[in-house]
């Protein structure tokens, strides 16, 4: 099964999990083709958006991916 992890690029994440849009976009993430999405992990995204609770949008991600959300 896979799995979402903070240390993933935003870009390897849309790119394997399209899936994983609608849920960045609703934490607020929504440049999710901006250049840094190519280098910046996931975690650092959050951060740089103000997401305090990362664990929490990696549970969305997780759920989105697997169908669950």
């Amino acid at each position: 099964m896979a799995t979402i992890t903070k240390d993933m690029t935003i870009a390897e994440l849309v790119g394997k999990y399209p899936q994983s849009i609608p849920v960045l976009q609703d934490a607020g993430m929504g440049c999710i083709g901006c250049a840094l999405a190519s280098s910046e992990s996931l975690g650092a995204g959050a951060q740089a958006h103000g997401i305090e609770d990362i664990d929490a949008l990696i549970q969305k991600l997780n759920k989105a991916i697997q169908g669950d959300e």
